[in-house]
């Protein structure tokens, strides 16, 4: 007890007296010790940290604080009276959100150590003990609590949106996908999803992370093209407290909330060049490293990316990577547009009126349908759901007309409404892409992001788009 109570420094008390301010966490620990003097001298240390600190003398009255109170960490002896550490780590088992326990002992043996992993513990301790190990105990315990509250929250995230989500089709070519999809995703395969914005991309990563064997596990989504180069490769690995100037905290990384389960890297190919060639290393070698640190951490995820890029012609033109395309595509899923879907048309519109409709969803009268099933969709799924989203509000007298369908060929060009211009000339994709951008771009009065919003694509992709076709902005 001696050897732990001399390894404080000397201003560690005067630090919590006089209300200096400690970078870091602000952890809740509970310390069940009954050696009165140890037990104090820790409650002053992690005090004087800037945590809050709950000291109990017997192992019943440290059970009983559990259940009454929220706890990060706990620090529990082994030697206790009315319970001994071990039977309460024992009894946590059952709670719903226990704090990750770290046992002190001693006299430690292995059969020791082996019975509290057993029963969950995080980590043990033997006495006599250093006070910068406890600090550090202490903290990685938090961390690791962290990370679980973090995918039991995407979890619940997750499972909301498996209820509330589903595809409905009658088309031939997107029954073949869902049927690859159910024999694909048992496997531990990665999978490359490709088709046009608004398709259903993350329907299918979802259909696929739940029907495999890591449908218990997190299903971690990154938007690839959302956030800067720099920030993406913090997003995606995490960074050391300090990795950057201002930065205090340590950040867990997508690669690692989505331990045991499913990353979905949505827009992949909008990945940096430097980025990929990192992230291709993770997925090769099994570790990565977060930003600023030298600890190598396991990678243990399922890959499934989308893309609404030609990422062989990106290939082609050295803009992707193609060791990084192989490593991602050993299964291949393409989602057919909604304009080569006409059997899904009056199917959709019932599925989104009897989901926005309620209990009596308003009737879609004949020249209604006949206007949805002549539109090109260019904003496909996503965008069907929002104009019959939008129709439902606006409809009165439980009848939705053709009037009352905000399509944006009721607002725009001719030229707009079919897939010809003016000398009956079949246009391409890429010209009804940039045709039906610069409608919502002018309704948008060029404000961006309402204009991204509405064409179900990133800002990031909408900026590049303006570039890729040549517009601009009127003065």
């Amino acid at each position: 007890m001696t050897d732990a109570t001399q390894t404080i420094a000397p201003g560690a008390m005067n630090g919590a007296a006089h209300g200096t301010a400690h970078a870091g966490p602000h952890i809740r620990i509970l310390i069940a010790e009954d050696e009165e003097l140890l037990g104090g001298v820790l409650e002053q240390f992690l005090t004087s940290k800037g945590h809050t600190v709950t000291l109990t003398r017997d192992g019943r009255a440290a059970l009983e604080a559990i259940r009454r109170d929220e706890y990060d960490v706990a620090l529990l002896d082994i030697v206790m009276p009315e319970l001994d550490g071990l039977e309460v780590l024992r009894q946590l088992g059952d709670d719903p959100s226990p704090p990750q326990v770290i046992i002190i002992t001693g006299n430690g043996t292995i059969e020791t150590a082996i019975t509290a992993i057993r029963l969950g513990a995080y980590d043990y301790i033997s006495k006599p003990y250093r006070m910068a190990e406890i600090d550090v105990l202490v903290r990685r315990a938090w961390e690791k609590r962290q990370l679980a509250t973090e995918n039991l929250r995407l979890q619940t995230r997750l499972d909301r949106a498996a209820s509330a989500t589903t595809c409905v089709t009658r088309d031939p070519a997107m029954e073949g996908v869902l049927a690859l999809v159910e024999r694909v995703a048992p496997s531990d395969s990665p999978v490359l999803i490709t088709g046009e914005t608004g398709t259903g991309k993350e329907l299918v990563a979802r259909m696929i992370h739940r029907q495999s064997e890591r449908a218990s596990g997190p299903m971690v989504d990154v938007d690839c093209a959302a956030l800067s180069d720099s920030a993406m490769e913090s997003e995606l690995f995490g960074h050391e407290r300090g990795a950057f100037p201002g930065v205090g905290n340590r950040k867990t990384g997508m690669l690692e909330l989505a331990t045991g389960g499913t990353l979905f890297l949505d827009e992949v190919g909008e990945l940096d060049l430097r980025l990929q060639g990192k992230l291709l290393r993770a997925l090769e070698s099994g570790t990565f490293t977060r930003i600023g640190g030298t600890h190598k951490l396991a990678v243990d995820v399922r890959v499934v990316a989308a893309s609404t890029r030609d990422l062989r012609t990106d290939v082609m033109d050295r803009a992707f990577r193609s060791d990084l395309f192989f490593r991602i595509n050993t299964i291949s899923v393409t989602l057919p547009p909604l304009r080569e879907r006409p059997l899904d048309v009056p199917l959709l519109a019932q599925h989104f009126l009897r989901h926005f409709g309620g209990a009596t969803p308003p009737v879609l009268r004949d020249d209604a349908l006949a206007s949805l099933e002549r539109y090109p969709w260019p904003g496909n799924v996503r965008e069907f759901r929002n104009v019959i989203e939008r129709a439902v509000l606006l409809a009165t007298g439980g009848e939705i007309t053709a009037a009352d369908l905000p399509l944006a060929a009721s607002q725009a060009p001719a030229a707009l409404t079919a897939t010809a211009d003016a000398d009956g000339k079949q246009l391409s994709l890429a010209d009804l892409e940039r045709r039906h951008i610069e409608v919502v771009l002018k309704r948008a009065n060029w404000h961006q992001g309402r204009a991204a919003i509405q064409l179900g694509i990133s800002s990031k992709t909408l900026y590049r788009k303006i570039r890729e076709y040549g517009f601009v902005r009127p003065r």
